[in-house]
């Protein structure tokens, strides 16, 4: 059997990405129809992840009954799925659309270092509707908008994803190359932007902190980066208005040239808090079907 490449799959990926091109198409009141159907799927058939989100939930919010809990984890699985085709109309929304769905209430705060040709490290999270953030960033900003991402293993939904993420303009960059990109583009005025609430494991170092109630695990990247190219850093906190309407709203972390303390991580803290808020401003927002709490505190 050949081996299937970025350009060249078994005949079935060629027929699902004609039905997934062909559903992107569709209104989003339609999509939203069908998001009825895929929560009712997810929280009732499949039970998906049903275990991990009840353990994040009631771990995160033990002032809450256990009425609320259940609550929470119904209008997640709800927003869930409308993030899922919401994410798929990328494939079809007009850029007018897209930006009158999402709006950046202060973009100010980062066209302010833009004016100073800085690249700036914009730190997010899986929240609201992650997928439209760097999307819309490129239509909102004066500077280009890069993502930081993990390639998929399957290279149909690996290109497929990328088509989605770029349409507007936005970059990707893999992970692993993103220090050899800064390196190359070192200077360059945009925003590279980072889902910064990934679980580290204890191969990464990272910095511990109560988060939610929880101990959990950050990577170290905003401290490394910003202190070797001198970036400013920007917190882009993404809030749900209402269905398929969303608010990113900014906030400062870092200059890019204040020294900061040796063995101390006061960008992360100071993300993990910001972060904290926006959860329990927003709780049924948050992706709280992966599992953030997975690795303990090593002790020694």
């Amino acid at each position: 059997m050949s081996k299937t490449t970025s350009t060249s799959y078994p005949w079935y990926y060629h027929v699902l990405g004609g039905l997934l091109r062909g559903l992107a198409h569709l209104p989003l009141s339609v999509l939203y129809g069908l998001a009825d159907f895929i929560y009712f799927l997810l929280a009732y058939v499949v039970r998906y992840r049903q275990k991990v989100i009840l353990t994040n939930l009631r771990n995160s919010f033990p002032e809450k009954p256990a009425a609320e809990i259940q609550r929470l984890q119904n209008q997640f699985y709800r927003n869930f799925a409308q993030v899922l085709v919401e994410t798929l109309k990328l494939g079809a929304i007009s850029n007018e659309e897209l930006k009158r769905r999402v709006t950046f209430r202060n973009p100010e705060v980062l066209e302010r270092h833009f004016a100073q040709g800085r690249t700036v490290l914009g730190l997010s999270s899986h929240a609201g509707n992650w997928e439209w953030v760097l999307t819309s960033g490129a239509l909102w900003l004066s500077a280009h908008v890069d993502g930081v991402y993990k390639p998929l293993m399957n290279p149909f939904f690996e290109r497929f994803m990328r088509q989605l993420r770029t349409g507007t303009g936005a970059g990707l960059i893999p992970m692993r190359d993103t220090l050899r990109d800064l390196v190359q583009r070192r200077g360059e005025t945009r925003v590279v932007s980072l889902l910064s609430d990934q679980a580290a494991g204890p191969e990464d170092r990272p910095y511990w902190t109560t988060f939610m109630h929880q101990d959990a695990g950050f990577y170290t990247s905003a401290e490394r980066l910003a202190t070797r190219f001198s970036c400013p850093v920007v917190y882009v906190g993404i809030h749900r208005l209402h269905r398929g309407r969303y608010e990113i709203v900014l906030a400062d972390l870092y200059d890019g040239d204040s020294p900061l303390p040796a063995n101390s991580f006061p960008i992360t803290e100071a993300f993990v808090r910001q972060l904290e808020a926006d959860i329990r401003a927003f709780p049924a927002d948050y992706l709280w079907s992966h599992r953030r709490w997975k690795h303990k505190r090593v002790t020694e």
